[in-house]
């Protein structure tokens, strides 16, 4: 399989990357805490074509790869872009102004009673709800939904609500459509967690060459070195994970869609997880204050970890395809 990016693919990435950069600055993150969602920026990504990556074009999307997704929501998620950019991106083919950025829609997965209590990101400011349930597909209208009770959030950026219980929905894809969304969102999770893990080690590096301790940059020592070469592997190993699962996805005749989208939510987590942990380390005392970009990357990634599954799932979700396959 070659994971070489083409000359569209490299395109898009750094289009991505500049908009982001601009719209999402890491040196401005502290201002956007407790903020409500910039509908400016949100704007400025639809007309990108962010949300609109998966839809077909007849529904006014662009119609693109999972490739594409992993491309884009590498750099969302190193930027720590806020918002339900994924369950956006997710809903597009079957929520109509998804695509657009004129509905912010959000997203849970459901596999219990309809009466079980639910967090949702976002959940004071979606338009739309988009619930995958074992028997398909939902979408909730914003003025179906109950009031939400606000909770303490793991994650700054990331505000969350609780509801008691959700109606049913209209029905907008059956069962088939729930697993492939699963697996999709699983996928790009896992590309928003690759891009964590690499901005923290972008942060790393950054830092051990401009600090110094005895007259030299913190860098140069070698704890630090291993450190970073540590972090250097996991995201590489994360990132051909995670690009080799949206390559299946794309085409499941070359491997295991559900194998391969497991291991790239694994390998991603523990890359998001663990860098993040040394990226604080690295940064030493000031790498513990709250307005440092390590905490904030160290608390997405927790967010993140259980979306669509967390690292327990889908280890063992891997174990039961390798021995179903040794049986």
């Amino acid at each position: 399989m070659d994971f070489r990016l083409d000359e569209e693919q490299l395109g898009l990435q750094d289009t991505v990357r500049r908009l982001c950069a601009d719209r999402f600055a890491p040196e401005r993150i502290a201002e956007r805490e407790g903020q409500p969602i910039d509908r400016a920026a949100w704007r400025a990504l639809a007309e990108l074509g962010v949300f609109g990556l998966l839809a077909r074009e007849e529904d006014g999307g662009l119609g693109l790869g999972v490739v594409e997704g992993a491309i884009v929501f590498e750099q969302l998620g190193a930027h720590l872009v806020s918002g339900p950019a994924l369950w956006s991106t997710l809903a597009a083919p079957c929520i109509a102004g998804a695509a657009s950025g004129d509905r912010l829609v959000g997203g849970v997965e459901q596999l219990g009673s309809n009466d079980e209590p639910v967090v949702v990101e976002h959940a004071g400011e979606i338009d739309s709800l988009l619930v995958l349930r074992a028997d398909g597909v939902f979408a909730c209208a914003g003025s179906e939904l109950p009031t939400a009770r606000t909770l303490a959030p793991l994650d700054p950026l990331t505000p969350v609500g609780r509801f008691d219980a959700l109606p049913r929905g209209t029905r907008v894809g059956d069962a088939d459509d729930a697993s492939q969304l699963r697996l999709v969102g699983t996928v790009l999770c896992a590309a928003m967690l690759l891009g964590v893990s690499d901005a923290a080690l972008a942060s790393s590096r950054r830092y051990a060459l401009a600090r110094e301790q005895f007259g030299v940059p913190i860098g140069s020592f070698q704890a630090v070195q291993h450190m970073l070469a540590d972090m250097y592997v996991r995201t590489a190993l994360a990132r051909s994970a995670t690009y080799a699962a949206a390559a299946v996805i794309d085409d499941p005749g070359i491997g295991d869609p559900l194998g391969a989208g497991a291991a790239a939510k694994l390998l991603a987590g523990e890359a998001a997880l663990e860098n993040a942990r040394a990226a604080i380390q690295v940064h030493g005392g000031i790498g513990f204050t709250w307005e440092m970009l390590p905490s904030y990357l160290l608390k997405r990634a927790w967010v993140l970890e259980h979306t669509f599954g967390d690292a327990d799932s889908h280890a063992y979700s891997i174990s039961s395809s390798i021995e179903a396959a040794l049986a």
